[in-house]
């Protein structure tokens, strides 16, 4: 978590105006969507979206969602050459916001992925809880594969 007291100048201290500073553009929402839903851990498959992310939009959105503390960067135990990229405990934290805007947008507008949607309504405490026991086993299995 960061200091508040290192934290970046605001525009204003309204709780909302911070998350919009650090998540309101549709690049780093989407790829805090591939890791939590898509389980995403690399640049290729985050180049691979559907949504088609330029690359240096792609490495921008990465460095700073690092630098606010969203997202974890780490060498591939297998590859040094390779990076793996994994939400924190912050980012994880995010979940019940994105589930909240899917189905906002599934109850105002024509979309797709009515699977989600429909397992979201039926139970989304439930759907959380998966999510988060899925981002808990994947951490797990990172600390052990580093090591620590």
């Amino acid at each position: 978590m960061q200091n508040k007291e290192t934290s970046p100048q605001r525009r204003s201290g309204c709780p909302l105006n911070a998350s919009v500073e650090i998540l309101g553009d549709r690049w780093s929402l989407l790829i805090i969507r591939d890791m939590m839903l898509r389980n995403f851990c690399s640049y290729k498959e985050f180049l691979e979206s559907h949504e088609r992310i330029a690359t240096n939009i792609l490495a921008d959105r990465l460095r700073k969602l690092e630098a606010h503390g969203i997202i974890t960067i780490d060498r591939d135990p297998s590859d040094a050459r390779r990076v793996i990229y994994r939400l924190t405990a912050k980012g994880i934290d995010l979940a019940p916001v994105l589930a909240e805007m899917v189905l906002w947008a599934a109850r105002h507008e024509d979309t797709g992925n009515q699977g989600l949607v429909r397992q979201i309504q039926k139970d989304k405490k439930q759907f959380l809880a998966g999510v988060r026991k899925q981002w808990t086993a994947r951490t797990v299995r990172s600390t052990a594969d580093r090591g620590v």
